[in-house]
């Protein structure tokens, strides 16, 4: 490790130095502890004590223990200028133990040979390419029954995983923070063990495995990291040494909304150790990019707007960023952030960020509040399905139906779709599709293509049992194909970020609450054609600019009886003449063709 770069922050392999090193000679333990009056490493299962050594430039310890191995637990026993002392896990450590207990564990990062050659060699940002992204909780998607600890490993989920991918139409899966937590509840965003995947579902080479087989089967994956701040716990990240290393000294800045510490990103050693962290995943783990959560809250002050800009946290990110592009190149990173800050996704050498992909948070809300309105409201409120397209341009957006819009009182998609039981089933499908054409890459959230009406919980697996109902088994056919049809029409993804990719082709129809929407990529287009209102829109034309009438093909109608709908297919009712589509629309509803 390059001393001056881990000072300085710009180190991106610290882990590669500090930590716990197993080789023929034993295992040796290092820790960075500038403040510190002395440590003790504590370690095997009868807590051996041994004085670490003060090395280097004297701001580290080191010890090496020649009876210790693989998967021996360790902790530092830290001493403070007073004479006290914290028993920490290391900062650094590969492994932990099951909460509540935590510990670290020796653990070696070359147990998995990978067979993904082909897949990372390939690997694009997939700016011009459909990118579907299913976000799951691993703890609770499926869970195994009559077992006290029923979560699945990581290799035991790689199988049905790749299954429901595969027949559901998604070609990237993203995991929320797999590194090692304390509390279920955090749902892994406030983490103790940053280097460390969760022990609740397995080892690290568990890990490596499933992302190994995902990449074999074509389907990439996308880790949930938490850059901003980590939990209270005495045995983590505060006061590590005695004072605040990784934290700020003031909880004016120092405690986030959540109550978590908030890492100081203007210090050097933070740095280095956030960077080297974000590339372990990528290198050692083979992940094909990361969504880095709460960006808002290191571009400004807490988040908060009117405290102005974190100049030296916007400097982290550029820097970051750009390492982990020039170490791991097609990666992709992903920003939530709700902001108005400019240029998220422009490249770090034209003044930007440096991301990928911005989450488009006000897309998602403006949908959905619109879709919970009582259709007769929905004509004054039109233009909420239009604003998004005002300021589109400025970012490359994704377009996130995520975990965070299932819980809390918010309800599940599905059911936040107005009217009773029956009729939120044909929202939904119209929903979904209006997404798919509209630009920008797409993200859903575990069960929601079941049409869960379950709020999230993570204690509990998805209602699988549901798919029994007919309208829960026809909803889940109906998103399957539609994402079917998302990756294999070039048109609905490849021109993303191109104006010429987007065209209203009626953006004016508030008393019917019609939209239409062309897309287009290289070689094709397509249009679909939207009625939201609660009423039947007979004889709706269109026009299609230079379209023929032979070129106009329906794809897919969100009214299908096979989707639980009332049109028998085949029997659609629209005609084409040259550059004039006329269609008949169903209540609640939208058609989809290729033009």
């Amino acid at each position: 490790m390059d001393m001056y770069g881990f000072y300085t922050g710009q180190c991106f392999d610290a882990y590669e130095f500090l930590g716990a090193h197993a080789h023929n000679g034993g295992v040796t333990f290092r820790t960075f502890a500038p403040d510190a009056s002395g440590i003790c490493l504590m370690y095997g299962k009868d807590y051996k004590e041994v004085p670490m050594n003060r090395a280097y430039d004297g701001n580290f310890y080191e010890v090496t223990v020649a009876d210790a191995k693989e998967m021996t637990e360790y902790e530092y026993r830290i001493y403070k200028k007073d004479g006290s002392y914290t028993d920490h896990c290391d900062p650094y450590g590969f492994g932990m133990e099951l909460r509540p207990d935590h510990r670290s564990i020796v653990r070696s990062l070359s147990e998995h040979s990978f067979g993904d050659t082909k897949w990372m060699k390939q690997r694009t940002n997939f700016s011009e390419k459909p990118l579907n992204i299913y976000e799951l909780h691993m703890g609770s998607w499926h869970t195994k029954k009559g077992e006290d600890k029923n979560w699945y490993r990581y290799d035991e989920i790689a199988e049905p995983l790749i299954a429901h991918l595969l027949e559901s139409g998604y070609n990237f899966v993203e995991f929320m923070p797999l590194s090692e937590h304390p509390c279920d509840e955090s749902w892994g965003y406030q983490n103790t063990g940053f280097f460390a995947p969760s022990s609740r579902y397995g080892t690290g080479a568990q890990l490596m495995k499933l992302i190994d087989q995902l990449h074999q089967a074509g389907i990439g994956a996308i880790l949930d990291y938490v850059p901003v701040h980590f939990a209270v716990d005495d045995y983590g990240l505060t006061k590590y040494d005695g004072s605040f290393l990784y934290e700020y000294p003031s909880n004016d800045v120092g405690v986030s909304e959540w109550g978590s510490c908030n890492f100081m990103h203007s210090r050097g050693e933070v740095r280095s150790f956030l960077q080297s962290c974000a590339n372990y995943w990528l290198k050692e783990y083979h992940f094909d990019g990361l969504r880095m959560d709460a960006i808002s809250r290191i571009i400004y002050w807490n988040g908060d707007e009117n405290r102005g800009v974190n100049g030296n946290g916007v400097e982290f990110l550029k820097f970051m960023n750009n390492g982990l592009k020039q170490i791991n190149p097609n990666c992709l990173l992903m920003a939530e952030d709700s902001t108005s800050y400019p240029n998220v996704t422009r490249p770090t050498d034209q003044g930007g960020l440096g991301f990928d992909y911005k989450w488009d948070m006000g897309w998602m809300h403006d949908t959905l509040e619109y879709f919970q309105m009582d259709p007769q409201y929905r004509t004054e409120n039109y233009h909420k399905l239009t604003f998004s397209m005002m300021y589109y341009w400025n970012e490359r957006y994704l377009l996130p139906f995520s975990h965070d819009e299932v819980v809390h009182g918010k309800a599940t998609i599905l059911q936040k779709m107005n009217g009773a039981y029956e009729e939120k089933f044909p929202q939904g499908r119209a929903l979904y599709l209006y997404m798919m054409i509209h630009p920008g890459k797409k993200l859903n959230f575990m069960g929601n293509e079941i049409g869960q009406l379950r709020e999230w919980d993570e204690k509990r697996q998805q209602d699988w049992e549901i798919l029994e109902y007919p309208l829960h088994d026809s909803f889940y056919h109906y998103m399957s194909e539609l994402n079917q049809i998302y990756e294999k029409n070039p048109s609905l993804s490849e021109w993303d970020y191109r104006e010429e990719g987007f065209q209203w082709l009626d953006c004016h129809q508030e008393e019917r609450c019609i939209y239409a929407i062309e897309r287009r990529g290289k070689n094709g287009r397509v249009l679909a054609v939207f009625n939201f209102s609660n009423e039947v829109q007979e004889e709706y034309s269109v026009a299609i600019p230079g379209a023929k009438a032979k070129d106009v093909k329906l794809l897919l109608n969100s009214d299908w009886q096979r989707f639980s709908g009332s049109t028998e297919e085949g029997k659609d009712e629209y005609a084409a003449e040259d550059e004039t589509l006329t269609v008949t629309l169903a209540p609640f509803s939208g058609m989809l063709f290729s033009a």
